[in-house]
C-alpha cells in the first residue's frame, strides 16, 4: 500500500500532468492553428473570391491540425511510456539494426511519399476542401485533405480514400470560377434565329435576377451551333459563374428556356 502511495505521489502526478497537458495541447493547439491560418489566408488572399479563400482556409487548417495532433499524440505516448517504464531505452527499438527499425524503414517510405505529396498538393493549391474534382477516376467533392490521404465523396454518397502519393492527375472543376456549358437540341423547323434570341434574353434576365446575380459572372448566352441533321439542330450555351454554382445555374437556365420555348412554340427535337 505504501509503495502504491509513493508511486501515485511521484509518477502518478507526472502521468496526470502529461495527460492534461496533452489534452489541452491537442484541442487548444488546434483552435490556435485554425485562428492563425484564418488570419493568414484572409491577409494574403484578399484578391481571391470569397469561396476560394474559405476553401483555402479549410484545407490548410485541416492539414496543419492533423499534423499537430499526430505530433501531440506521439509525444504524449512516448512521455507516458517513459514514466511507466523509465528503465527501458526506447532508442534501442528504433535503431537501424532492430526489427522495429527495419519495419519502420520499409513502412515509412510510403508514408513519407504520401506526406510530401500532400504538402505539395496544398502548397500548389491544386484543390481545396469543398472543391469538386476528378482524381484517379474518383469524381466528387473533397471532404478532407490529410497528411496521408484525400477523402472524396461522390454524387452517390460513396466515400473514396485516395493516398496522396498515388495522385498524379487532378481535374479541379471549381477552381477560381466555373462554366455553364450545355446543349439544347431543336427541331430543324423551329427557327434558329428566334431560339438564339430567346436564349440570350433568358440568360440576361437570369443574370439580373437578385436571387441569381451573385452566382453569375457572365450571363449564359448562345455560343455556337453543334451537330445538325435534317430533323434537328444543336445549339451550345455557355456562361461564367462562381465556383460550384454551374449546376444550379444550368438547371435554372434550362427550366426557364423550356417554359419560354413552350410559350413561343419553339419545338425541341
Amino acid at each position: 500500500m505504501e509503495t502504491l502511495n509513493n508511486w501515485l505521489k511521484e509518477d502518478g502526478s507526472s502521468l496526470l500532468f502529461i495527460l492534461i497537458g496533452s489534452i489541452v495541447a491537442y484541442y487548444l493547439g488546434s483552435k490556435l492553428i485554425s485562428l492563425l491560418i484564418r488570419h493568414f489566408v484572409h491577409s494574403w488572399g484578399r484578391a481571391l473570391p470569397q469561396k476560394d479563400t474559405e476553401k483555402r482556409q479549410k484545407t490548410l487548417s485541416s492539414l496543419a491540425i492533423t499534423i499537430w495532433r499526430i505530433i501531440v499524440v506521439f509525444i504524449g505516448l512516448v512521455s507516458i511510456f517513459k514514466t511507466l517504464f523509465p528503465k527501458i531505452d526506447l532508442s534501442l527499438l528504433f535503431t537501424s539494426a532492430g526489427i522495429v527499425g527495419v519495419a519502420v524503414a520499409f513502412g515509412s517510405q510510403t508514408l513519407v511519399k504520401d506526406f510530401l505529396s500532400g504538402l505539395f498538393i496544398v502548397s500548389e493549391n491544386q484543390y481545396r476542401v469543398g472543391d469538386y474534382v476528378d482524381i484517379n477516376g474518383a469524381t466528387g467533392k473533397v471532404e478532407h485533405v490529410g497528411a496521408r490521404s484525400t477523402i472524396i465523396r461522390d454524387l452517390d454518397g460513396n466515400v473514396h480514400y485516395i493516398p496522396n502519393g498515388t495522385i498524379n492527375h487532378v481535374i479541379n472543376k471549381t477552381m477560381g470560377y466555373s462554366r455553364v456549358h450545355f446543349t439544347i437540341s431543336l427541331d430543324s423547323k423551329a427557327g434558329l434565329d428566334k431560339a438564339v434570341t430567346v436564349v440570350n434574353k433568358i440568360g440576361k434576365e437570369l443574370a439580373n435576377d437578385k436571387q441569381w446575380s451573385k452566382k453569375i459572372i457572365e450571363a449564359p448566352q448562345f455560343d455556337s451551333v453543334g451537330v445538325f441533321t435534317a430533323r434537328s439542330v444543336d445549339i451550345v450555351i455557355i456562361g461564367k459563374v462562381q465556383p460550384s454554382d454551374q449546376w444550379s445555374v444550368t438547371a435554372e437556365m434550362r427550366r426557364r428556356l423550356l417554359k419560354k420555348f413552350e410559350a413561343d412554340n419553339i419545338d425541341l427535337a
